[in-house]
């Protein structure tokens, strides 16, 4: 389970791009909080204290107390705008936590014991069709990922959410089907195929490349032959001058 992190803030009270300019000069991220029906909020975040958060990975998937001046929100960062160059933080959207304290986000698939899948031994592939699930989610019981078993599974299988362990209270977005997470799929055999192919027809190619050259060569020797004759017979000699 991902744990409730702090951050604090401080209230910006101009919005704008000249405001957030001057934030980041003096060394702080801009962001807005919004969401749950109420008025959002300008704040700023110091930056050193953010960057480390969001080095620890799973930023946009664990929820954040925000101590603004000592007025407290539990929120999820939503959307992180990052440096073009040089991949560092921007300006931070964090949305409310409602209520009911359930919030939809979206969870990565962890695959284990790939070594144990005698369908992946054999030469399967895993093929996987969701590299993250959307669900609901308690914000103070968000999973950091979902762990998938490979170990006893053969060629043609298919792992559905259904088979994926969730704790309490956790549920995916999609409900109406029990769609595929991942497949173990056969080996491709289209490029080994394209290579048998190319090779019987290269043989054939070069039989019939050498067989005109063969033809070729008998057909010189009739020729050479028929020029032997000619050049054997003596020159028929002139008639003798009458006198």
């Amino acid at each position: 389970m991902s744990e409730l992190i702090t951050l604090k803030a401080t209230a910006r009270p101009r919005a704008g791009k000249g405001a957030a300019r001057q934030a980041r000069r003096d060394g702080n991220v801009p962001a807005v909080i919004y969401g749950n029906q109420e008025t959002p909020e300008t704040i700023n975040l110091e930056y050193n204290e953010l960057w480390k958060q969001v080095l620890r990975g799973h930023f946009t998937s664990t929820a954040i107390e925000l101590d603004v001046e000592g007025k407290k929100h539990v929120v999820l960062a939503r959307d992180v705008q990052v440096d073009p160059v040089r991949d560092t933080p921007l300006h931070v959207d964090f949305q409310r936590v409602g209520k009911d304290g359930i919030i939809r986000v979206s969870i990565p698939m962890h695959f284990i014991n790939e070594t144990l899948s005698p369908g992946l031994k054999r030469g399967g592939v895993l093929n996987i069709v969701r590299h993250d699930v959307e669900v609901f989610a308690p914000y103070d019981k968000i999973p950091r990922f979902f762990e998938i078993n490979l170990e006893g599974l053969e060629i043609g299988r298919s792992i559905h959410i259904s088979s994926v362990s969730m704790p309490e209270g956790v549920s995916p977005v999609i409900k109406s089907r029990d769609f595929t997470v991942a497949t173990i799929a056969g080996a491709l055999k289209g490029d080994d195929d394209s290579a048998s192919t190319t090779t019987d027809a290269a043989a054939p190619a070069d039989a019939k490349g050498a067989a005109p050259a063969a033809a070729g060569g008998k057909a010189a020797a009739p020729a050479a032959k028929g020029a032997a004759p000619a050049a054997a017979k003596p020159a028929a000699a002139k008639p003798a001058a009458k006198k």
